[in-house]
């Protein structure tokens, strides 16, 4: 079996609760606590620019109003995507993955990117982010992106365009038929909720040669049981409860 190349904790959306999420600030405050891989979410704008944003629409996280997809990159990035965290975020943009890449890469931050595709656009999103990323960490040092989805089609995109680049498939609860699926998108990696996991499941994915990503993991107990299952990666909200070395056997 291959050796999973990336670290026992990933800083959700970059900064957890610490910073606005999907921003440069975001990641810089995850590397300021020592972490060395991020999670964020990158999706496409009305004018196929992959930029990162969790939701489909740009109200929770900005003081923009309306749907994602039918906004082009420069309406994107007016908006204030860091004033709804705390005022010292004011005037943080929504991020372009291109400009992310140069972020990770400056922090020496490896990289979980999350194909968030808006409705209706899950292969264009799986192809255009996957070929995106592809090129931005074609120079990179290893270990490089980890591309992931909720959306089979979206993943199933990424390894037409780009197969070069590891998948892991991502579940809220893992389905009855996970490994056919992991199987038939050729992945490295499930990813699931750990609300839903138990030791039982966690040994059957781990037999099945597959390694193991959970999210969003808060608390330093069940963070610490959950490796003891065999779980490779813990994504957590915490940066600060769960430190880089905080799961280090």
């Amino acid at each position: 079996m291959k050796t999973w190349p990336y670290p026992r904790v990933a800083a959700h959306r970059g900064g957890g609760t610490l910073a606005p999420e999907n921003t440069l600030a975001g990641l810089r405050t995850g590397a300021r606590f020592g972490h060395t891989m991020v999670e964020f979410d990158a999706k496409l704008s009305a004018d196929n620019v992959a930029f990162l944003l969790h939701d489909d629409t740009v109200d929770r996280t900005s003081n923009g109003h309306g749907a994602a997809a039918r906004l082009r990159y420069e309406e994107l990035a007016r908006l204030d995507a860091g004033s709804w965290r705390d005022a010292q975020f004011a005037g943080e943009r929504m991020p372009t993955l291109a400009q992310v890449a140069a972020c990770c890469g400056e922090l020496k931050l490896a990289a979980n990117v999350e194909i968030k595709p808006c409705e209706g656009r899950d292969g264009e999103t799986g192809r255009l982010v996957a070929q995106e990323t592809a090129r931005l960490w074609a120079n990179a040092p290893l270990p490089g992106p980890l591309l992931s989805s909720f959306s089979y089609a979206a993943l199933e995109a990424a390894r037409e365009s780009t197969p070069q680049l590891p998948r892991g498939m991502l579940y809220e609860r893992v389905p009855e038929d996970w490994q056919a699926q992991t199987a038939a998108l050729g992945c490295v990696s499930l990813h699931a909720s750990h609300r839903h996991l138990d030791a039982a499941l966690v040994a059957r994915i781990k037999a099945a040669g597959l390694f193991i990503l959970v999210y969003t993991v808060n608390d330093l107990a069940r963070a610490r049981e959950l490796v003891r299952w065999g779980v490779d990666t813990i994504c957590t909200d915490r940066i600060d409860l769960i430190g880089p070395h905080a799961l280090d056997s």
